[in-house]
């Protein structure tokens, strides 16, 4: 053989030693990196190996049915778990659907990150008709906080880290990381592939309020004669549990909970003034709000939710653009929020002095006396139930249960709920948040079981639970421990609406006394029909006890429910008659 042949023979041998690896191995090993241990997702062209692959390396992988709520489910996985929840999607469509629940993790300030496979880009950007054919990374850009495009394989580790840092970092948010077919078949040494790969570090490190900031908000503080702490969803995410405590229980100022920061002191602590919402919003005088923002949940911080007496607020958020975003901040706190509640925990454990009795006083009574209306109104045992009946049992499912995960969705469902069933641990009610949108139930329920473990009870308006019934096939398939309350009262807000013309159903009816219990049956789950509050607490229970999955379906009055439930307001309605 001839020194050239040997040589040739050599290089053919080396090339065949050479380990390589790919796009699929390079994502996966990236979110591996950093601890990226689940995937929520709908498989399909071109990801569905990538799903497969990422199972196989033993990263858990929950197929949906619907993009939405596999993204809704990333989402609050973000928020209960400080990590960005990732979503997988196919191009185009699937892209779209998981877009929407991208768009609510931004405005609820969740960490998620949408993956999604995409088009060409060489057709793309010629507009000359690929399959699913769709510029995602421009129409993401307007909707989340950053976006993200991956070409090569060699960038496919700093694109996530790149993704993983921007959405939880500062206000937390939705990221969106595109990646188009081609990437994941593009191979590279692996030696190379794994030194190209990125550890985030310190991805949200704390950021301090400045002293002369924390020196001011005390000032403010120590000034009031009516003072009022309302916690957010924010205080909720950042983990500061044993701080914020110390600092309501140190201060003695009474604390009003946002819907999904229940339970960071139980709705039963003597300094919740949840009972007497409307009073302590109109009459305190200095207000600190911890996490949570003025907006439209909060009346913007003006108007007559908010009374005649002149208010001053100390806000505290990692985002500087939020300050007076609505009404003026005399004190505003920017950095996160255990660095800033550990500040002023700081700051008021000598001269400080409680607000007066006479405050605490009024508001304890007006507590009495709403506690008092409602549970009147919460041990009513008729049938069919009203809202308050049914959500009267399962206030003593959680007050028995106070570990289980409440996610609730409706609009009268909602509503009253909030009202009426006390929480108390941190992160155990799960809602609609900043948007007020339906169709979070389910993936929010599975997401909840999946990464806690804990037994959940999903509290869903029939109107609510149509946006993601499907997903009770996955949540039987997976054998999660999520029980589903139906309060099935006939139709959107009520179901007594009619056709004016007799043609059709009214607009905002449904198919009366459907049976939503045979669809978990259908799937393999739990199916239970109840009509008296007795009967829905026995069935929670039992459902609770043996964490199999299982559906019931609570007949509601169909009369019961006003229009839009609280927020009619929100909705107008004509006052002009045709002639």
């Amino acid at each position: 053989m001839s020194a050239v042949a040997q040589v040739i023979d050599v290089n053919a041998a080396t090339e065949t030693e050479q380990e390589l690896t790919d796009g699929f191995h390079l994502v996966i090993d990236a979110l591996k990196l950093n601890d990226i241990d689940t995937i929520y997702g709908v498989p399909g062209i071109p990801i569905t190996d990538l799903g497969r692959m990422a199972q196989a390396e033993g990263i858990r992988v929950i197929s949906f049915r619907h993009e939405q709520n596999a993204g809704n489910a990333a989402a609050i996985a973000g928020f209960l778990t400080k990590k960005p929840g990732v979503c997988l999607t196919v191009s185009a469509p699937g892209f779209l659907n998981g877009l929407t629940a991208l768009a609510n993790a931004t405005t609820n300030c969740f960490p998620m990150i949408l993956i999604s496979g995409s088009s060409e880009r060489e057709i793309v950007d010629l507009q000359q008709g690929d399959y699913e054919e769709m510029d995602q990374l421009a129409i993401a850009k307007p909707l989340c906080k950053a976006a993200f495009r991956v070409l090569h394989a060699a960038d496919i580790g700093i694109g996530v880290a790149r993704a993983i840092r921007a959405a939880v970092s500062g206000r937390p948010g939705g990221v969106y990381l595109d990646l188009p077919a081609k990437l994941f078949s593009q191979v590279m040494d692996a030696d190379a592939g794994a030194k190209s790969l990125v550890k985030v570090i310190d991805a949200a490190p704390a950021q301090l309020p400045s002293p002369a900031a924390v020196t001011r908000a005390l000032d403010v503080l120590k000034s009031a004669k009516k003072p009022l702490v309302i916690l957010g969803k924010g205080a909720a995410y950042a983990q500061a549990d044993e701080a914020i405590r110390s600092f309501i229980e140190t201060s003695g100022i009474p604390f009003l909970p946002m819907s999904m920061a229940k339970g960071l002191l139980p709705d039963t602590h003597p300094l919740s003034a949840g009972a007497a919402r409307s009073t302590v919003l109109k009459d305190s005088d200095v207000v600190v709000l911890v996490g949570a923002r003025l907006n439209w949940l909060l009346s913007h911080g003006k108007g007559k939710t908010w009374g005649d007496a002149p208010k001053k607020f100390i806000q505290i958020d990692i985002e500087p653009k939020e300050m007076d975003s609505n009404v003026e901040i005399a004190a505003p706190l920017v950095g996160d929020i255990g660095s800033v509640i550990e500040a002023l925990n700081e700051g008021i454990k000598s001269g400080w002095t409680a607000p007066s009795q006479e405050w605490i006083g009024a508001i304890n009574a007006r507590k009495e006396v709403n506690i008092s209306k409602m549970s009147q109104r919460l041990l009513k045992n008729s049938t069919p139930m009203d809202f308050h009946s049914a959500l009267g049992a399962l206030k003593q499912v959680i007050k028995e249960r106070p570990d289980a995960i409440l996610v609730n969705e409706g609009a009268n469902t909602l509503d009253l709920a909030r009202g009426v069933i006390d929480m108390y641990q941190p992160r155990k009610r799960l809602d609609v948040g900043t948007w007020g949108v339906m169709g979070i139930g389910m993936g929010f329920a599975i997401a909840a079981a999946v990464e806690t473990g804990k037994p959940v009870l999903a509290v869903e308006g029939d109107s609510a639970f149509g946006f993601s019934g499907m997903e009770v096939e996955t949540i039987c398939r997976y054998n999660l421990p999520v029980c589903v309350v139906i309060f099935n009262n006939n139709g959107i807000y009520r179901g007594t609406d009619t056709d004016p013309t007799g043609r059709d159903p009214g607009t905002t009816v449904f198919v009366a006394d459907s049976r939503y219990d045979k669809m978990m049956e259908a799937f393999g789950g739990v199916g239970v029909h109840v009509t008296t509050p007795d009967e829905l607490k026995r069935a929670v229970d039992e459902a609770m006890d043996s964490g199999k999955p299982t559906l019931i379906n609570a007949v509601i009055d169909p009369a019961a429910g006003s229009e839009s439930g609280n927020i009619g307001s929100l909705n107008p309605q004509s006052v002009v008659k045709k002639k």
